[in-house]
């Protein structure tokens, strides 16, 4: 699963690099490395509602340090269990 955190000026300022960490220490904790791929991307085009994060093909916007495992349990560890009761 491929997962990008926009870098972009607006997201940067809204604390991206955070985010970014955080997700990898997710990916981690939760043991994921052979899941997930966290990539950075220049913008997302959704600036006002930033940090952005995209996952396959959906969107997801204000994800802030408060909220950013919440965000990781709910879009990315769902959708992998998902996937897997899917198979």
């Amino acid at each position: 699963m491929d997962v990008y955190i926009c870098v972009g000026s607006s997201c940067h300022l809204k604390g991206s690099y955070y985010i970014l960490k955080s997700f990898q220490e997710f990916i981690k904790k939760y043991k994921l490395e052979d899941q997930v791929e966290l990539k950075a991307s220049f913008c997302l085009g959704n600036c006002t509602d930033g940090v952005s994060v995209k996952v396959q093909d959906d969107m997801i916007g204000g994800v802030t340090p408060d909220n950013a495992e919440q965000k990781f349990k709910e879009v990315i560890l769902e959708r992998l269990q998902y996937e897997h009761n899917s198979i």
